[in-house]
């Protein structure tokens, strides 16, 4: 079973997400979060092998939780993602 934490700011689309993900037979979403300086504690407390970020949160972006999480959960893997084009945004997600 993948793990996810899926963080999103719009509840419907989090919402929407989950519901979609769930209908995986191999993956659990264990934890969803509106903020983003909420992902890193739910990663931990959730043991979860992947974080599912918008770009745009309050409390901290996807890109810096990413970043974050790189260093305190190297084994959770991310996946960013985003309605906005903005210049810059794939290679910051990249880095990150």
């Amino acid at each position: 079973m993948i793990r996810i934490v899926l963080a999103d700011d719009e509840h419907l689309v989090r919402g929407a997400i989950a519901a979609l993900l769930g209908l995986e037979e191999d993956l659990e979403v264990v934890a969803q979060v509106g903020r983003g300086d909420e992902v890193e504690a739910a990663v931990a407390e959730h043991a979860a092998d992947i974080a599912v970020l918008d770009i745009e949160m309050p409390g901290a972006t996807g890109l810096e939780v990413a970043g974050r999480l790189a260093g305190s959960a190297p084994g959770c893997g991310v996946l960013v993602l985003t309605s906005f084009g903005r210049p810059g945004y794939l290679r910051r997600a990249l880095d990150a």
